[in-house]
């Protein structure tokens, strides 16, 4: 399937590396950083970096650059982080949410004048962004869908996963847990889907459900302005539908709340998917894994050492972090720290050996550049599952993509 996407807030473009292999091709990135722009003109050389995304909607409706089938991006995080004071629209990157969906809406503009079908979103941002003080979720909902305004959550708070059903588009998200899909490190994002095609179903793509025959999504009227919602109730049957006494009005939703099995059969494991690939150390006992967690503090020791007497040095505790934007993550001994090396930090992302050791000015890259730019990167095993769902989906539905 020949399939082409913009990609904005690129960074090392996660996307790209995550979708090559099904065929997928990047028309045009948006990134403003050195370091990683670098990185993509080394990588990507054909494929034009167009800067400021905040412009790109007036290209797109110029026909200066291509509107292509898919837009993906993961907005800046840090308005909706802890480490960010969590200001959220009040951050001029906050509002780069906004311009994500002006430069959506352009694309589906300019796709419609030439007779295809309206493009895939897919976003990605930090769990923060469900628990701002204001509203920051609800607002891009509400501008994705085709909402005169927010939609509120129901309840005061958004749930880790759910499903609206707007005026303009069809929309899922859900947290996922990259450890889940192959990595060693605890890394929980949201991820979002929607389009505005018909017939098109975004949680058909973020949600799995055993033993639950899927609906397809409802369709939407020209004029309707309401919100539809959609839930699902943890046992997996189907919850109050549109229309009835649970809708309270303009944008009503229903977060879904589903416990999903893992591999051994318990807990709530993401998708119950592949379990993380686990850093090993000798313990003398056999080896021990170590799955990287998010407590404590971002930058610490990961593994503390004791002599275990006759069996000489072993594991006395574990604490490692999840994957910082800073400085990567530390492992150390009682007798001596170690942070792991920017290889050590691309695998922990899903990259490949390597790939962001590029030439700076004739000379190999530093490391502090390279820790930044894979911390503030999204998981490429996420975005690899997140791709084939898409593309077989549509290999699976009566529209097909057209090729520009």
């Amino acid at each position: 399937m020949s399939f082409r996407f913009g990609s904005v807030c690129s960074g090392i473009e996660a996307a790209s590396v995550a979708w090559h292999p099904l065929g997928w091709n990047a028309v045009w990135f948006a990134e403003i950083e050195k370091f990683p722009s670098t990185v993509l003109a080394h990588h990507y050389p054909g494929v034009p970096n167009l800067g400021d995304m905040t412009g790109i909607a007036r290209m797109v409706l110029s026909g200066a650059v291509e509107a292509p089938d898919a837009l993906v991006g993961g907005t800046p995080c840090q308005a909706f982080s802890v480490a960010g004071m969590r200001k959220g629209l009040a951050d001029s990157r906050g509002q780069l949410t906004i311009s994500y969906v002006e430069l959506a809406n352009a694309i589906d503009t300019a796709r419609s004048i030439l007779g295809k079908q309206p493009a895939i979103v897919i976003w990605e941002n930090v769990p923060g962004v469900l628990s701002s003080k204001d509203n920051a979720f609800g607002c891009f909902l509400g501008a994705l869908a085709g909402e005169d305004g927010p939609i509120e959550p129901p309840g005061g708070c958004w749930k880790n996963a759910g499903c609206v059903f707007g005026p303009q588009r069809a929309i899922a998200w859900r947290i996922l847990d990259a450890q889940y899909f192959g990595v060693a490190q605890r890394r929980r994002r949201v991820f979002l889907v929607a389009s505005a095609r018909a017939n098109f179903d975004p949680a058909a793509i973020l949600f799995e459900f055993e033993g639950l025959r899927r609906d397809s999504a409802p369709s939407r009227k020209a004029g309707e302005k309401a919100a539809r919602f959609a839930s699902l109730s943890p046992d997996g049957s189907r919850g109050p539908g549109p229309g009835d006494a649970n809708d309270r009005g303009r944008g009503a939703v229903t977060a879904l709340s589903v416990a999903l099995r893992g591999r051994e059969g318990g807990g709530t494991a993401e998708l119950g998917d592949e379990v993380a690939t686990c850093l090993r150390a000798s313990t003398g006992g056999g080896d021990k894994p170590h799955v990287l967690t998010s407590s404590g503090q971002p930058i610490t020791y990961g593994i503390r050492m004791a002599n275990t007497s006759s069996n000489g040095w072993g594991i006395q505790e574990e604490v490692t972090h999840t994957l910082d934007t800073a400085n990567g993550v530390a492992i150390g001994s009682s007798m001596a720290v170690r942070r792991l090396t920017p290889r050590e930090c691309e695998r922990l992302q899903g990259f490949p050996d390597n790939y962001t050791q590029v030439p700076v000015r004739g000379k190999p890259a530093a490391d502090g550049p390279r820790y930044k730019s894979l911390g503030n990167s999204m998981a490429v095993p996420c975005m690899r599952w997140i791709g084939r769902r898409i593309a077989t989906y549509l290999d699976n539905t009566e529209f097909s993509v057209e090729t520009a």
